[in-house]
This record gives C-alpha cells, structure tokens and sequence, in this order.
C-alpha cells in the first residue's frame, strides 16, 4: 500500500482476520439484501441494507442524523468503535467510509478487496450474521462548512458547469453516460437518461484490480491524470444515487491525496428530474 496519501485508511484481509474477536472492532456488511453473502458472512459482521438502512424511499442517501445514530446503536457501535466495512461489490466498504467520516465517526476502515478478496483466500466465514446489544450513540447534525469537504449540493453542481478549475466526474457505466440506462433500466415515460453536460466519463470499477483491491497509487494517479483528473482542480463525482461516487470520492481523497474533492450524492436521481437541469 507504498504510495497512497492514507494507506492508514485501509486493512487487509489478513490484519482482519486477526481481529475477528477482539470487541473494539466492529465488521459491517452493506449490501442489497443479506443473501449477497448468503453462507459466506465474515464472522461477526453485521448487515447494513442499502435500500431500508441507508436510503430514503425517493432513493436519496439518507443523511438524517437521527436515523443514522439508531442505525450505529443498533449495531453495538459506539463513537470509539473502529468500524471496518465491506460488501460484496468492492466499491460498497468506500462509500460507506464517505457516509461515517460524513458524520464524524474517524475510526473506520476499508477492507481492500472486500468479500471478494475474503473468499478467494479461503478465510473464515459465518452462516449467520451477527446481533449486538445497542449502545448510545448521537451522531452530529451536519454543519455546512465541515460538510463541504465531503459532498456538494446541486446549485453549486450547476455554477461548476463548464469551469476550467473543476471537473464534474461521472463514475457511472458508459450505458449510463450514454443514456441508455437510467436506474438501472432503460428509461421509461418521463424518466431523462444521459449526463451531466461537460461531465468527464471515467467508470469507477477502473480503480480496482480484478481480485478486488484497488490498483497501486502510480497507476490511479496515471488513470485520472489521462482524463485531466488532476490534483490542482476541484473534483466533483456523480453517479446514480452517491455510492460509487462515494467510493471515488475515497480513492481520489484519501489514496491520491486530492486536496478538493465533494460527493454530489443527489447525483443522476436528482439531476435528471429537475426540469430546468440541462442533460446530454
């Protein structure tokens, strides 16, 4: 992990597995339903779901305060627990990195390589998933000036537009960017599939390794370099909901040190169904 600007952000599989009883520690799954994992859980882990945990009915990252200090609670995580995350897609442990550093919580981690990397290795795994007693825990409201360092808001998206000191980043599949797909479908009735207008097109999944772990810091810094993505400009990812621009959000802040960089979690879902918002 020789190069990264926070190498400490990220564990191994086989630091994990040497933790896998130790309280203080504790491994959260995020997936779309349980049975992502089904029979192959890291032991201990708990389950956090994606569309009931961590989004509102309208698709939105749920970011009340509220809401995600009972989801803490519920888990048995306190403010001093170190919260190590993973999921079956490999870009999941990253978003929610973004999400608890969002709220304050410092002591979380990235399994490199997730659950992918954890099974090909052949390392333990649960039937079941996990259940802790709740213990308190009272996230912080958000506060505008912290929250800039971790996500933008569709105003100022649109005052970014075509700024030669920003580049707007779309993180998507090219079937996305090229409005083939909206949600994860073709687009139907009013649905408005397509990009945001000067949005560069660079496919998140190109950060990692085919095992899962993401690529050395010489070959992210030459992939985002190619695109113009450089330190010296504000970057702005977007996909459909904020997750994977979540998880760019991680590799271009914390492994490639990129000093200005802000999730637009409305992202495709908000963009695409404001009327006055423009679209390729």
């Amino acid at each position: 992990m020789t190069g990264y600007s926070h190498p400490d952000s990220l564990v191994e599989t086989q630091w994990l597995a040497t933790q896998l009883n130790d309280p203080s520690v504790r491994i959260v799954e995020v997936g779309m339903s349980p049975e992502d994992c089904e029979n192959a859980h890291i032991p201990g882990a708990v389950f956090w779901s994606i569309p009931s945990d961590l989004m509102t009915p309208n698709l939105r990252m749920n970011l009340d305060a509220e809401m995600f200090s009972a989801l803490l609670s519920k888990s048995g995580i306190s403010p001093e627990t170190t919260v190590v995350a993973y999921g079956s897609n490999p870009a999941t442990g990253a978003n929610i990195f973004w999400l608890l550093k969002r709220f304050g919580h410092d002591k979380v981690y990235v399994l490199n390589g997730g659950h992918q990397k954890w099974m090909a290795e052949g390392r333990p795994v649960a039937s079941a998933l996990s259940r802790f007693e709740p213990v308190p825990y009272a996230a912080p409201d958000s506060a505008p000036a912290r929250d800039r360092d971790y996500r933008i808001l569709i105003a100022e998206v649109q005052d970014a537009l075509n700024r030669s000191d920003t580049v707007i980043l779309d993180v998507r599949t090219s079937a996305e960017y090229r409005g083939e797909i909206f949600m994860g479908k073709p687009p139907e009735g009013n649905e408005r599939a397509g990009h945001i207008p000067s949005a560069v097109h660079l496919e998140h999944t190109l950060a990692l390794n085919k095992n899962g772990t993401f690529k050395s810091a010489a070959a992210l810094h030459s992939l985002y370099a190619q695109q113009g993505i450089t330190k010296d400009k504000r970057v702005i990812p977007y996909c459909a909901v904020g997750a994977r621009s979540g998880f760019i959000w991680y590799v271009l802040k914390y492994l490639l040190g990129y000093p200005n960089v802000q999730n637009y979690d409305g992202s495709w879902n908000e963009w695409s169904r404001l009327p006055e918002a423009d679209l390729l």
